[in-house]
């Protein structure tokens, strides 16, 4: 980490209102040459408004931004990146039908003398930009050939491009596998050497302690403080987010298994039409009413697709057997799904769980409209009651009911999305990635809530990438690789060694359960 006594951003008594809401009061932050410094706190804390003032999108603040020792005030995020700061969000800016060279030069072609577009010029310095980050690949392609993995690097090479000595990294791993976030890393650490400032913004405590040189919490949109991660344990971080010590995570929680009440038989999905391209391959698996189910596997194992293949989001690109509660079911809509019990959590609240710019009372009764407004007549007095009632059994923190949900907190709308789902009664909830992107404590909210669930009598499918939580959740886990299911673990058994062999292709099965 460098020493130089001029930090490449110094932000000082830092203050943003929205309207008469205070979001940041005398916040500090600074960023060195060569380290990645994590910004962390619970979502809401203000960790994305720092950034957005950072980042030249919030322009109305009080307090001092210096970059370079000098005092600036970014009113664009053209002008921020002109400043050497560049903002990389969980949804990356690229044009996928654009090719990597026309996205690493967007707004600033190289042109000839005559005004014309030098080709060759913008191909060789996309090429090298490429090669700066450790990639080699044809910038003549377009981006969306790409895997997310080289999806994000290209978009580094962006910000290296416009010479950015400042990069901001928002949850960068969150769609990578294990061996994507090695090489991701790697790369992080040429960008240290080379000079740069990463902020780095996670809500994975691995993550925190493998690569984290300095951390800044914030809470309630104050600075809690500021340390050396290797003073900082795991406890105190975690204390200082949520204000009280957390001891234990993921709550125990007592089984409840009762009768079978899902039973997947050589189900298969092919979303494309095609039997050969299928994503998934004659998976069985059998849930209880009161259990947890898990589904692991690494990146592309097909378990998304399971799930929207049992929820009727591929119509009759599916085969196999379903039955519930011992009855045999045809589910090929969602709308079928939903009449017999199920709910589907999909993995991206942004694009396919929630419509920000509704209400969060028209977001939270969204399924249920049929039942609280019948005959195609709508009732805004059932609905608010219905969304009034949810809102308070999950705990949801909202100024009102009748704001936007865009506007509230990472953790806060992935309460809204599952309210969606408690509202039509389910027996039956399919979770894909229920805690991706939120804070410690609204995580251990939505444990809470799960083991509510189950003790109602609710069944639920889990998948999660982080293995503590599908360990923790999970009264037994079933392993997908390839689409194929290649164990299937008792909690005693589901260790993570054993769901990370079978993840990557070893036929395991536990003696205790593989008669099931």
């Amino acid at each position: 980490m460098s020493t130089s006594s001029v930090p490449l951003v110094r932000m000082v008594g830092i203050c943003k209102d929205f309207g008469p809401v205070p979001v940041l009061r005398d916040v500090q932050f600074e960023i060195l040459s060569g380290e990645v410094h994590v910004l962390a706190g619970e979502n809401g804390a203000g960790k994305s408004t720092l950034i957005k003032i950072l980042g030249g999108i919030h322009t109305d603040f009080e307090g001092i931004l210096e970059i370079g020792g000098r005092a600036v005030r970014p009113r664009s995020p053209t002008e921020a990146a002109r400043l050497g700061i560049a903002v990389i969000h969980q949804e990356l800016s690229l044009i996928g039908s654009m090719s990597v060279a026309d996205n690493l030069f967007l707004g600033d072609l190289p042109v000839s003398a005559g005004g014309w577009v030098n080709r060759s010029t913008q191909i060789e310095q996309a090429r090298q930009a490429i090669s700066r980050v450790g990639l080699d690949l044809d910038v003549r392609r377009p981006v969306e050939d790409f895997p997310i993995a080289v999806q994000q690097m290209i978009e580094i090479a962006k910000a290296l491009n416009q010479n950015a000595r400042v990069i901001v990294m928002d949850e960068p791993t969150s769609a990578l596998s294990s061996p994507e976030v090695d090489r991701f890393f790697e790369r992080i650490a040429r960008l240290k050497a080379g000079g740069c400032g990463i902020v780095y913004i996670t809500h994975r405590m691995e993550e925190i302690e493998r690569i984290a040189d300095r951390i800044t919490v914030l809470r309630d949109g104050r600075h809690v403080g500021t340390e050396k991660a290797s003073d900082l344990p795991a406890e105190k971080l975690i204390q200082w987010m949520v204000g009280r010590e957390i001891t234990e995570q993921i709550p125990s929680r007592p089984s409840c298994a009762g009768r079978e009440l899902l039973r997947v038989e050589q189900f298969s999905v092919f979303p494309d039409g095609d039997r050969q391209g299928a994503t998934v391959r004659n998976a069985s698996l059998t849930l209880r009413v009161g259990e947890v189910v898990g589904i692991g596997g690494l990146q592309g194992s097909g378990a998304s697709d399971l799930l929207l293949g049992l929820f009727g989001a591929y119509g009759r690109n599916t085969s196999g057997g379903i039955r519930l509660e011992g009855q045999p079911v045809s589910i090929h809509t969602p709308g079928q799904a939903i009449q017999n019990g199920m709910g589907l959590l999909t993995n991206d609240r942004k694009a396919s769980g929630l419509i920000l710019p509704l209400s969060i009372t028209a977001n939270s009764t969204l399924a249920a409209l049929r039942g609280l407004s019948p005959w195609g007549w709508r009732r805004s007095g059932a609905e608010s009651q219905a969304s009034r009632e949810t809102a308070g059994a999950m705990k949801l923190r909202a100024a009102s009911l009748d704001m936007e949900t865009g506007l509230l907190s990472g953790g806060n709308q992935q309460k809204v999305a599952l309210a969606k789902w408690w509202q039509t009664k389910p027996r039956l909830l399919l979770l894909d990635e229920p805690t991706r992107g939120i804070d410690v404590a609204a995580k251990r909210e939505i444990y809470q809530l799960m083991s509510e669930w189950t003790a109602a009598g609710i069944g639920i499918l889990l998948i999660s990438s982080e293995m503590p939580e599908l360990l923790g959740l999970s009264d037994r886990v079933y392993v997908l690789h390839r689409g194929e299911v290649t164990t299937h673990l008792d909690r005693p058994n589901a260790t993570p060694e054993a769901v990370l062999a079978a993840a990557m292709g070893q036929h395991v099965f536990s003696p205790a359960t593989q008669s099931r």
